[in-house]
């Protein structure tokens, strides 16, 4: 149950740095281009990391795939 608060956590920054990227890209101030870049970088890594954290969760067991089965008719 905690690796569901973990995925969640993990979602939550990248929308946040993803936030922060569209802040800096809309302010008009010299630098802030760094700034976006670097938030973006964040969001990239953080991505990447959320995947294979599911991955490692998946093949530890920590996690499993629903089986929907089709009803016959």
């Amino acid at each position: 149950m905690q690796f569901k608060y973990v995925v969640l956590v993990a979602l939550a920054l990248i929308l946040g740095s993803l936030a922060k990227a569209l802040f800096h890209l809309s302010g008009n101030t010299p630098g802030d281009d760094g700034k976006m870049v670097r938030a973006l970088a964040w969001r990239v890594g953080l991505s990447i990391a959320l995947f294979a954290l599911l991955i490692v969760g998946y093949y530890q067991g920590w996690i499993e795939p629903s089986h929907l089965t089709r009803q016959s008719q």
